[in-house]
């Protein structure tokens, strides 16, 4: 007859397993379930998309994304690649880094008629011991000794510092548009060029009048057709 007592103790190591102790964990014993890395742990709900910078969102915590204007403003806002303001957006803000306002109309305007009289006025002297201003002749002849003079007097100024007497009178300067720099020899040239051959060439008032109401109508830089041929812009110097 056997003598176990069934409702003593277990034998250490004997019989049943008990199934109130579970195998410990591998790494340390975190309960099983619960991950053991911290990043493992999800995002809260609605972090990517309203937390700007949060687990995969936009870039340097813009809510716009890199490079994408804010709602309601065209990206034509936003200066040119290498040509706009740096964080400009203020009113009267040059075209790249560091540059002046752009010149007014009314500034642009008399600096060009103050070099057109002077001009003239030398034009006159030269030719009044030869000819007559009472006709076409005498006239002719001290327009066109004027806008040979003018060519001169444009292209060696504004490859000096960007400037005539009449744009220093006005406190405005003409600068290349890439960097703001005194225009090149080139650029000076070209733009005296431009602005003087095609009236030599016909209808000389027609031809200036079509020249200034391109820079009216141009955006952003209110570049006339022979800043646009120099690739130059006028800014001022106040």
């Amino acid at each position: 007859m056997s003598t176990h007592d069934p409702s003593g103790p277990e034998p250490e190591g004997g019989g049943q397993p008990s199934f109130d102790k579970k195998p410990p964990q591998q790494g340390g014993g975190t309960p099983e379930g619960t991950p053991s890395d911290p990043y493992g742990t999800p995002p809260p709900s609605g972090t990517p998309s309203d937390r700007p910078g949060a687990y995969g969102g936009t870039y340097g915590g813009s809510p716009y994304g890199q490079g994408q204007p804010p709602p309601g403003r065209s990206p034509y806002d936003q200066p040119p690649p290498g040509h706009g303001p740096a964080g400009h957006g203020a009113p009267g803000a040059g075209p790249v880094p560091g540059m002046p306002p752009l010149g007014s109309w009314p500034n642009r305007i008399l600096a060009q008629l103050i070099d057109y009289l002077l001009v003239q006025a030398v034009a006159v002297l030269l030719v009044l011991p030869f000819a007559s201003l009472s006709d076409s002749s005498g006239s002719a002849g001290a327009f066109w000794v004027a806008c040979a003079i003018y060519l001169v007097y444009d292209g060696v100024m504004l490859g000096r510092d960007g400037q005539t007497l009449g744009k220093k009178a006005m406190k405005i300067r003409v600068a290349m548009l890439i960097d703001g720099s005194p225009p090149t020899q080139s650029a000076a040239w070209t733009r005296a060029a431009v602005f003087i051959l095609p009236a030599v060439l016909c209808c000389a008032w027609l031809w200036w009048l079509i020249d200034g109401m391109f820079g009216v109508f141009d955006k952003p830089y209110r570049q006339c057709i022979h800043d646009k041929a120099a690739k130059t812009v006028v800014v001022s110097t106040v």
